[in-house]
């Protein structure tokens, strides 16, 4: 049996590399994972091409169900994909936030009808999604968060203000945390799904020091939201959000958000020398790009035996914390080697005397200073991982005892 499950997958693999090599445009090959939500609204035709390729195979989600036009294929399969578009200089064309975190938990949580409605247009990456979660009394204290859901029969009309809305100002639909109990704090927290055209919808983008607006202000003014939209029961959206935060940090620890990009070492070749032996002149830099390369390596292997050992199924656990804080640490430190690398050639902001491809990593490096928030504080990270894997007493908690 073993055998032939390994002649299975010899052949899925061929069958994958032959695909890819017909289907991937060349124009695309060996460029970075368009993957910022601008990006992904507005595709060049390659992009949409490749797209609809992978949606037509249903392998931008391939371990989803086929009831819903995703390939249905073990985890071994999946993987074989993911190292095949890697080899070919490929990537997965179909993410963000609806494949990351709320497709999989509408997957646990939503009716058969919901589940009809968005995971078709979720697994073919026909449009994005946007998290109404933070607000700007409601942070790190998610559940004190006021935006209101008053029942009017038929519907809820929700009234309230989010902040932090990533991709708001490109995505479609979104789902948000509202309070439809003004009485109790955790439970009286639901989970509900709008069109972001809806009327009484508006979003401001917010300029961040990157340079870009990747983050918006929503406000939602008199916005109905039919009760068909209602995820889980009613008063019981916290322990959806829970759910959801744990996709997310999971998502955000994954390759996708591990280092990437061209190697400091060619970087450090180009733009130091190499010695006699051929070794990057600096010796100090040498080391610290080594130490970041054997980071990133026992990270990507650690997350590959997290993933083997989550054969129940049983979804994120606490650890997806220590893996967010580990990846987002990695991405920055190396970050800050690129820049150093770079020189004076690290700071240019815009203008042709400096190259794209040294304005991309300038931009990068002050973009990713963002990572250590988003998707949960490192502070919320390291509580959570305090209280829930090291099992080490709650002093707040102490103190009200």
């Amino acid at each position: 049996m073993a055998d032939q499950d390994t002649n299975d997958l010899d052949q899925f693999q061929a069958e994958v590399r032959s695909w890819i090599a017909e289907n991937f445009p060349a124009s695309l090959r060996d460029k970075p994972n368009p993957m910022s939500r601008e990006a992904l609204a507005f595709p060049d035709a390659d992009q949409e091409a490749w797209r609809l390729a992978m949606a037509d195979k249903g392998w931008g989600t391939p371990t989803w169900s086929k009831e819903y036009g995703a390939a249905g294929l073990s985890k071994a399969h999946a993987r074989i994909i993911q190292e095949e578009l890697a080899h070919a200089g490929a990537y997965n064309p179909i993410g963000g936030m609806g494949v990351m975190m709320f497709g999989p938990t509408l997957m646990e949580y939503g009716t058969k009808a919901q589940l009809d409605q968005h995971i078709p247009p979720i697994v073919r990456g026909e449009f994005q999604w946007c998290q109404g979660f933070s607000e700007p009394g409601a942070g790190s204290d998610l559940v004190s968060l006021q935006t209101k859901a008053e029942d009017k029969g038929d519907h809820f009309l929700v009234n309230g203000q989010k902040i932090w809305t990533s991709g708001a100002q490109w995505a479609r639909w979104c789902f948000c945390l509202v309070r439809t109990d003004p009485t109790r704090k955790y439970d009286g927290i639901s989970l509900v799904l709008f069109p972001m055209d809806a009327p009484g919808v508006e979003v401001r983008p917010i300029q961040l020091i990157g340079g870009n607006s990747s983050f918006c202000e929503l406000f939602m003014t008199d916005l109905k939201v039919p009760k068909d939209q209602l995820v889980g029961p009613l008063n019981h959206g916290w322990t959806i959000a829970k759910r959801l935060l744990q996709h997310e940090r999971n998502g955000l620890s994954g390759p996708a958000y591990a280092p990437s990009g061209r190697p400091l070492v060619e970087l450090a070749r180009e733009h130091i020398g190499v010695d006699a032996d051929g070794q990057i002149a600096d010796a100090d830099l040498r080391r610290r790009i080594i130490h970041n390369d054997m980071e990133r390596r026992v990270f990507e292997q650690t997350a590959q035996r997290a993933a083997a050992e989550a054969k129940g199924n049983a979804g994120p656990s606490a650890a997806s914390s220590i893996m967010k804080n580990t990846s987002t640490r990695i991405a920055q430190q190396r970050a800050e080697l690129a820049i150093e690398i770079l020189g004076y050639r690290g700071l240019g902001w815009e203008g042709d005397n400096f190259e794209p491809a040294e304005l991309a990593i300038t931009r990068d490096w002050l973009s990713g200073k963002a990572s250590t928030i988003y998707g949960g504080s490192q502070e919320i990270q390291n509580n959570i991982i305090a209280k829930r894997i090291l099992r080490l007493p709650d002093p707040i908690a102490a103190k009200k005892g």
